[in-house]
């Protein structure tokens, strides 16, 4: 199990927290101090979707000039875009037996790992 995230990120750290306070043990991946790993995120696009995977809500993408955000029109481009602006990547990721989940609730943590 991975989750993969920028570590100053609230909503990173709220489910490092919850993973803790649960007992489960995840590998932490920093995209800013170890990359953007994009076969990972090319899995993760397959079951979720290219686009879940922008964070288009975050400041880095509203940041954006309007001809980059207009540019991304395809995987290819999203992926280009996302390697070269990590911040822009919905967070966390979470890797659960070959499974992608993108944010973070409780309650779907929960559900995640309810055994």
């Amino acid at each position: 199990m991975k989750i993969y995230g920028i570590s100053n990120c609230d909503t990173v750290r709220k489910a490092r927290a919850w993973l803790d306070e649960h007992g489960i043990e995840a590998e932490f991946h920093d995209y800013r101090k170890q990359g953007v790993p994009l076969d990972v995120l090319k899995k993760a696009a397959k079951q979720l979707g290219w686009e879940a995977l922008i964070n288009r809500r975050g400041p880095t993408w509203r940041k954006q000039p309007d001809a980059v955000k207009n540019s991304i029109t395809g995987e290819k481009a999203a992926f280009d875009f996302l390697a070269a602006t990590p911040s822009a990547i919905k967070r966390p990721l979470l890797e659960v037996d070959g499974t992608y989940h993108l944010g973070f609730s409780p309650e779907e943590y929960a559900a995640i790992f309810r055994k």
